[in-house]
């Protein structure tokens, strides 16, 4: 049964270590569960079923397999694309909640952050120990609390637009090899906009419930790639 289509926000669970603390609030946030590979055991230790899990499965134990029907296993075997990937864009949601894609790896953190790339008509935030990132949509309002950071990191030529930023980013070229908005401070509601998906938001982990309803909530999508 793939894709997998929710109206609510689907967590999505890697394999990397991931706290119980943070996965109870992933858990909070989401409707359904789904295992990428061998993160289907971070499910399976909090007691949820995934309702899918999906990848090569070549990182799930056998003795997890039998705790897991048959038919909510889904293979895919290329491998072209990080398991990350491979259940990305096979789930259709409002928000897709990911965590245990990093584990304090940067390879993997990087890894992931590629993915966000190919995939921008899916709307996913990935939700570390320390803080949350994602791909910002055309347009988005956040109401973090004045003085937090918030840091942008384009992933490519791109430029935008921002309100509630101390250091506004209204006419700069952002690329990664020339000027980057890392470290920058709230002063006030923060709206932002972009004229390409390419610039990945980065926040801190206190933010998590409200910028998980605020990409939920979204209403402009990045259209998916050729």
């Amino acid at each position: 049964m793939l894709p997998l289509v929710s109206l609510e926000t689907v967590a999505l669970l890697g394999g990397a270590p991931v706290s119980a603390a943070l996965l109870d609030e992933v858990f909070a946030l989401s409707g359904p569960v789904v295992g990428v590979d061998g993160g289907a055991a971070h499910a399976l230790d909090r007691g949820r079923l995934p309702e899918a899990v999906i990848g090569d499965l070549d990182s799930l134990d056998a003795v997890r397999m039998d705790d897991l029907p048959a038919d909510r296993l889904h293979v895919i075997a290329e491998q072209e694309t990080t398991d990350f990937d491979k259940a990305l864009r096979h789930v259709e949601a409002p928000l897709v909640l990911g965590a245990g894609f990093a584990g304090g790896r940067a390879d993997h953190a990087l890894a992931a952050y590629t993915v966000l790339l190919r995939h921008p008509d899916r709307r996913c935030l990935l939700a570390g120990e320390a803080e949350v990132v994602f791909l910002c949509p055309p347009e988005l309002t956040l109401t973090p609390p004045p003085g937090s950071w918030l840091s942008l990191y384009p992933l490519g030529a791109v430029t935008g637009r921002s309100e509630g930023l101390e250091w506004p980013i209204d006419g700069l070229d952002f690329a990664p090899d020339r000027r980057v908005g890392t470290s920058n401070r709230v002063s006030g509601p923060v709206h932002l906009s972009f004229d390409a998906p390419l610039m990945l938001v980065i926040m801190p982990r206190a933010e998590l419930a409200a910028t998980a309803h605020a990409l939920a909530a979204a209403p402009a999508r990045w259209p998916a790639r050729a």
